[in-house]
């Protein structure tokens, strides 16, 4: 699994229209639809009202692959121009093992 957080980061709350275009316009309900989409869901931070997360979970690097390759993504890059956003990102790839024993104490299901 490989999971990318991108920080969508703009001025004057663009950020997060360009979130709300994305969900409106079904942009993300396509995304989410593509094969071997985990989780295709954004954020929003109450320390920086100017960045917006999204948490991009694919089940592996072929999945990614090919969604880098559909139509959405020019969508995706239209939108951010539009809005005129810079993105940041940070990538974590499973290590299959699940959670650890230890950690699981702090987990409530």
């Amino acid at each position: 699994m490989i999971a990318v957080n991108l920080y969508y980061t703009g001025k004057n709350g663009e950020a997060r229209k360009f979130a709300e275009e994305m969900e409106q316009s079904g942009t993300t309900a396509l995304i989410r639809a593509e094969k071997g989409n985990i989780r295709y869901e954004y954020f929003f931070s109450f320390s920086d009202p100017e960045t917006v997360l999204l948490i991009d979970i694919w089940e592996n690097q072929a999945a990614l692959d090919a969604h880098h390759a559909s139509p959405m993504m020019s969508e995706i890059v239209r939108l951010r121009e539009k809005f005129g956003l810079h993105v940041t990102a940070e990538r974590f790839v499973s290590d299959n093992n699940g959670i650890p024993e230890s950690d699981m104490k702090f987990i409530r299901n």
